[in-house]
């Protein structure tokens, strides 16, 4: 009599050697994501619970003491008379003002390059594109003269006004437009007596909301996040975005630059700490819109 039992299973490494070289390619891929990826971000989650002589001689991975995190918070904002709040609020000015401008122009100018043919139609569309794929400081020094041209240097405009037009977000609404708004419901609005503008704003804009959410997400991260053309523009320090601030914070900590930082009171644990404040607002706005994001990107996805 058999035995029909065919016995335990081969473990997953055995086999071929191409499969055993592949497993072991990804371990290696797989620590060195660790190492240079995760590994950093522990430690700045970690480090504002600690002293700085804890950051030295304590496991980098440890856990501190929550009433470190308490004296942090106490002396990150009072540095230079509450900055960090300035800093904090200058951002939220300058990334809502900037959405709002966007969602005004790259909204309509998505729809009317996916629905409307007019003269010069591919070639806007050309520009849109090579625009998104153009690396963004390529366009510093000619903004940086035309807002000087303009008188703008200094102001609030100098951060809004080149970030009111986001070519990323019009290709979106363009591929949602093209794909997915059946042209039935536009022609028998149109039979109805609806002017274009109010089939873009009662038919085409409510169902569009999962991709102009998508767009302002994105939109509010990129302005959120925009350090170099602040660092350019805006010679003082009270009008800095939190992005600039924290490059004043870190030339202002002896650890990082002891000439200028020796007199100081910005400790390591202090910049860690302002560090985290500073992803906060956008860590919190993608957990709560997690579900819009989603809708948005499959939006279009299928033709309707």
């Amino acid at each position: 009599m058999t035995n029909s039992n065919p016995g335990p299973s081969a473990p997953p490494w055995r086999g071929t050697p191409s499969r055993a070289i592949s497993i072991l390619i990804v371990c290696v891929l797989l620590g060195l994501l660790l190492v240079f990826f995760v590994l950093p971000v522990l430690w700045v989650l970690l480090a504002p619970s600690k002293t700085a002589d804890q950051l030295i001689h304590d496991s980098p991975l440890s856990f501190g003491s929550f009433s470190q995190i308490g004296a942090a918070w106490t002396h990150l904002f009072s540095f230079q008379d509450n900055a960090m709040t300035m800093w904090l609020r200058n951002s939220a000015v300058y990334s809502v003002g900037s959405l709002i401008l966007t969602l005004i122009t790259s909204v309509p100018a998505g729809y009317g390059l996916a629905l409307t043919r007019f003269r010069g139609r591919k070639t806007l569309l050309a520009i849109t594109l090579a625009t998104m794929i153009m690396p963004s400081a390529a366009l510093v020094l000619p903004i940086f003269l035309e807002l000087n041209e303009f008188h703008l240097i200094g102001t609030v405009w100098s951060i809004i006004l080149p970030f009111s037009f986001y070519p990323f977000g019009v290709y979106l609404v363009y591929i949602y437009f093209g794909t997915t708004l059946p042209r039935e419901i536009l022609a028998a609005a149109r039979i109805d007596g609806c002017s274009e503008w109010q089939i873009f704003v009662r038919i085409a804009l409510p169902l569009a909301k999962p991709v102009v959410g998508l767009v302002a997400f994105f939109s509010f991260v990129g302005n959120w996040n925009n350090f170099f053309l602040p660092y350019l523009v805006l010679p003082n320090s009270d009008e800095f975005p939190v992005q600039v601030g924290l490059n004043q914070l870190l030339s202002s900590t002896p650890s990082f630059n002891p000439v200028a930082g020796a007199g100081l009171n910005i400790t390591t644990p202090e910049l860690a700490l302002a560090i985290v404040v500073a992803i906060l607002p956008v860590l919190v706005l993608f957990l709560f819109s997690q579900k819009a994001l989603v809708s948005g990107m499959l939006a279009g996805a299928t033709k309707g």
